[in-house]
């Protein structure tokens, strides 16, 4: 079997599709990717033994300038991607047995897939998109709704209409190019009645959110046996676990002086800090030798050896930490972020700082929160719950959608 996949996003959006082909290569299958063409994302699959077919801009190219990108920009990015969904997924689909797609409303994957007569999958790594008559609709860029609007049913109608204003030009254009009808809805064309979520039931319960027929598998989950590099080695070894802070491809939007806050918080505990560099750049903000920092970790390793984690909320840090068992500290800045802070503050095993300027005093009440040991017990238990087989469950799924049966052991 020859599996599709795509995805336009973070790493958060990458990674688990590396975590999927591994499941996919055991079981047999042949994996193509095509995905934003940042050397991160392409080492990340070059771990998963899968190279990257470029598709879009990089990332980083959209969300690391100094200010975050406009209304305008979002216009100009989703008539960007539709085209080039259209023209790289129908060459990368050759030969291919299925096509799933995830990340930024990926429309014209569906689309690629309807002309070459593929089965086709929506994923999702949260329930924020999926259409609810219990909560409200993220934002999106367009025309916003009215701010006295409650009902749930009109803003999901309202939130339709934004997605149309974005996507729907492109895509119909396209589609009328190979020979296919217009399509009215496009959120709920991409998103089909019967998308999959990739997270842990756990930690993001989908029964009752949505009236869509969810198919839960677990969070995808890239295995990582890298060694910790031998400077991070010497560092934890000298002291008490230390508290992780980083933001991961926030760039942009990381929260102003966080590196300092952080190290400040992190010292009024007696806590040394560690800070991941990442998209944000954080950095030393002395010579202090209670302060490393790091790039490109091993975070399943590295994540059960530190007192707390400080992030940004992101699907993909979020459930490693709870993996760990580690208490989080989830400062949220945009997107699904605010909802695992939610999460994590809701099952106990940490704190949410809903506000997106942190200080040294609010962080610091954050990381008490954190670090009290009840904290730490109740992290442990929660992580012996966590689901680790969801790649598994998702690549069985993939040859059951093609009618084809998955190989009793791994090669």
């Amino acid at each position: 079997m020859r599996v599709l996949m795509t995805t336009w996003g973070s790493r958060g959006d990458v990674e688990p599709l590396a975590g999927l082909a591994v499941a996919l290569r055991g079981f047999g299958a042949e994996v193509r990717v095509c995905a934003p063409p940042d050397e991160e994302f392409a080492a990340v699959l070059g771990r998963a033994g899968v190279p990257l077919v470029p598709l879009g801009p990089s990332v980083r190219s959209v969300v690391a300038g100094p200010k975050p990108p406009t209304a305008e920009d979002a216009f100009r990015l989703a008539r960007e991607l539709v085209a080039v969904r259209f023209e790289t997924l129908t060459a990368a689909a050759e030969g291919c047995d299925v096509v799933l797609a995830t990340g930024l409303m990926p429309a014209g994957a569906r689309d690629v897939a309807e002309k070459l007569g593929l089965p086709y999958v929506l994923a999702c790594f949260h329930i924020l998109g999926l259409p609810s008559r219990y909560s409200r609709p993220g934002r999106r860029p367009g025309t916003p709704s009215p701010d006295d609007e409650t009902d749930y049913r009109k803003l999901w109608e309202q939130d339709a209409q934004r997605v149309n204003a974005l996507y729907g030009d492109a895509l119909n254009s396209h589609r009328a190019a190979i020979g296919l009808p217009p399509v009215e809805n496009v959120r709920d064309h991409v998103l089909t009645g019967r998308p999959w979520l990739a997270a842990d039931p756990m930690l993001c319960p989908s029964e009752g959110r949505t009236e869509l027929d969810v198919v839960q598998t677990g969070a995808w989950i890239l295995p990582d046996d890298r060694p910790l590099p031998a400077d991070l080695e010497a560092f934890l070894a000298a002291g008490e676990p230390p508290v992780y802070v980083g933001f991961g491809s926030m760039a942009a939007h990381a929260p102003e002086d966080i590196a300092r806050v952080a190290v400040e918080a992190g010292r009024a505990h007696g806590r040394r800090v560690l800070l991941a560099h990442g998209w944000a750049g954080l950095a030393a903000v002395d010579e202090h030798e209670d302060c490393h920092v790091v790039g490109e970790v091993n975070q399943q390793a590295l994540f059960r050896r530190v007192a707390a984690v400080v992030h940004h909320g992101g699907a993909g840090t979020t459930t490693t930490a709870a993996m760990a068992g580690v208490p989080q500290v989830v400062v949220p800045r945009i997107a699904d972020q605010p909802y695992w802070g939610g999460r994590v503050a809701e099952l106990g095993i940490g704190a949410a700082h809903l506000d997106r300027t942190p200080t040294v005093d609010s962080l610091s009440a954050a990381l008490a929160t954190a670090l009290a040991p009840e904290t730490r017990v109740r992290a442990e238990t929660v992580a012996g719950g966590i689901r680790t087989d969801g790649a598994t469950v998702a690549a069985k799924l993939l040859f059951e959608a093609v009618g084809k049966k998955v190989l009793a052991v791994s090669r």
